[in-house]
């Protein structure tokens, strides 16, 4: 039995976007708006401030939605105020309640979330101040917090990352996504509300292996996407396009963003393999070498796609270099053949008097001098161009066809 308070609308898809071309998207992009791709420290307190400081600017409340189920029943909705949020964490029902709050705004619903769930003041700490490390920290065998990182290409090719913190506790998951309006959780939710798999057979740590290996895998999508924008690069860095650097050092960050992210949430899921922690049963560790595997996958793409965008880099560099080695061949081969013309009009220039010795230029009083001077300088053009044609340096490779 299922019972969902959840308008359709506020079902968020994970679906990925249909593909575009990628430079062109990216560059109008560009022409429009600066793209906010680095991580900044917009809610770090200032510094020597005391332990728990939580820093929230933002007035607005956050959108709070909570999914409590056992076997047999699950139940969704949207909550106002997080109070309402204590009837499914006492109850006497054996359920699993699910607690999932998108945004980071309005102190006093934070501060209250620490005091209803007695959240460790360092522990809420890293959920609100972002962005934090990838993490897993265990706070007196109570609670159990892991911070991830979501990743997701926008539909305007920008690549996008949140935080993600999930609060494992023994009857319920707390989830603080650092943005609003996307995630990669709409998966878990649909297992939850068919009744798909074993997930609600099992306990809170599940659903937190569950939440984990969605974060992990989602990054797959966002890889295969850039695998396909290296791809085109490729065909435009061979095919000698111009302003390529742009790009190519676009796909390098993301991937070093990328590689910030994947690194080390796999070494968070390895701490929770490894560590004996009441609150993760033997079970679900096994489920969790899953995800580990899937993790180590991910950085072996990232360091793969990375030293092919370096190997793009220098085939363009390289590319430029012929483009330019070409441009000094053909000027080099045009000063050379005007260099006996030339030489030629300025010997017959100089203001000799031939009358004042024989000596001086005599076949200025030749009738065909003038054709003679002519014919001299064709000849020495005819000749040097025949030269340069049976060495071959007037012939284009056909390996720089795109050059």
């Amino acid at each position: 039995m299922t019972s969902s308070t959840l308008p359709p609308e506020s079902r968020r898809s994970s679906a990925p976007q249909p593909r575009a071309s990628w430079v062109q998207e990216r560059a109008d992009l560009d022409r429009t708006t600066l793209r906010p791709r680095r991580d900044r420290l917009g809610h770090e307190p200032p510094p020597a401030s005391p332990p728990g400081t939580l820093v929230i600017d933002d007035t607005r409340r956050p959108k709070i939605f909570v999914i409590d189920y056992d076997a047999e029943v699950v139940s969704e909705k949207e909550i106002e105020r997080v109070d309402e949020c204590i009837p499914y964490l006492t109850d006497d029902r054996p359920s699993i309640t699910w607690v999932d709050v998108r945004g980071l705004g309005h102190k006093a619903t934070f501060e209250r979330l620490g005091e209803i769930f007695r959240v460790h003041p360092l522990a809420l700490e890293d959920m609100v101040n972002v962005p934090q490390r990838p993490k897993a920290d265990v706070y007196g065998g109570e609670h159990i917090l892991i911070i991830a990182r979501m990743a997701q290409v926008h539909e305007r090719c920008v690549l996008r990352t949140e935080q993600l913190a999930i609060l494992v506790g023994r009857t319920f998951v707390l989830t603080v996504q650092e943005e609003a309006d996307w995630d990669v959780m709409e998966v878990v939710r649909e297992r939850i509300r068919a009744g798909r798999g074993k997930i609600r057979e099992r306990g809170a740590d599940y659903l937190a292996y569950a939440l984990l290996d969605a974060v992990v895998d989602g990054f797959f999508p966002v890889l295969e996407r850039l695998g396909e924008h290296i791809e085109d690069l490729e065909i435009e860095v061979l095919d000698a396009k111009r302003r390529m650097s742009k790009p190519i050092h676009d796909l390098k960050r993301d991937l070093l963003t990328l590689r910030r992210a994947i690194w080390p949430q796999r070494d968070l899921v390895n701490a929770l393999l490894r560590e004996d922690n009441p609150l993760i049963s033997k079970d679900t560790r096994l489920y969790l070498r899953d995800t580990y595997d899937h993790a180590v996958q991910l950085m072996d793409m990232v360091e793969t796609y990375r030293e092919l965008s370096s190997g793009l880099m220098d085939l363009h560099l390289s590319g430029i270099s012929n483009r330019m080695n070409e441009i000094m061949k053909v000027l080099t081969i045009i000063s050379t053949i005007f260099l006996p013309v030339t030489a030629i009009a300025g010997i017959y220039g100089m203001n000799f008097h031939h009358e004042s010795s024989p000596f001086n230029m005599p076949e200025l009083d030749w009738y065909y001098g003038y054709p003679f001077v002519w014919g001299l300088m064709l000849a020495s053009v005819v000749g040097l161009l025949t030269y340069y044609r049976r060495k071959g340096w007037l012939r284009k490779d056909k390996d720089d066809d795109g050059a």
